[in-house]
């Protein structure tokens, strides 16, 4: 008969849950969402194939690259930002906004390709090296 008394006074009573005032603090080390920015991001792909989650998916074609971030997937393992040769990821130092749907944070660009830059031409090599001559050891190999 206890429980249903303190159930009565529960369900009549006002809640005494305690708001805090602001987020708590977070740690010097924390690793938050992951930040992307598509201007220094050469295409190379290996944040998706650091990422143990697959929270960061890539897709290539010859014209256009696009790469997704979810951080619902996400362990923020910080792998992905320390793989990145053109620091193009980071990871953020604050806790992340709360969201609703499942997929409320998930972020997704879509980039043209670089064309590649064009290969200098090769110098013909002169014809003693063309027939495998080396004239430093004195003869033919």
């Amino acid at each position: 008969m206890n429980m249903l008394t303190m159930l009565l006074k529960s369900l009549l009573n006002r809640s005494v849950t305690v708001r805090f005032p602001a987020r708590p603090a977070v740690s010097q080390d924390y690793r938050g969402l992951v930040l992307f920015d598509p201007t220094l991001c050469s295409g190379c792909s290996m944040c998706a194939f650091r990422c143990t989650s697959r929270a960061i998916t890539f897709r290539a074609t010859k014209t256009e690259y696009k790469w997704s971030y979810d951080p619902g997937q996400c362990t923020f393992c910080g792998r992905c930002a320390e793989r990145c040769e053109s620091h193009a990821l980071s990871m953020e130092a604050a806790c992340p906004p709360v969201y609703l749907a499942s997929e409320g944070l998930k972020r997704s660009y879509t980039m043209q390709r670089n064309p590649p830059a064009p290969k200098p031409a090769a110098a013909p090599l002169p014809a003693a090296e063309a027939l495998g001559a080396n004239p430093a050891a004195g003869g033919t190999q």
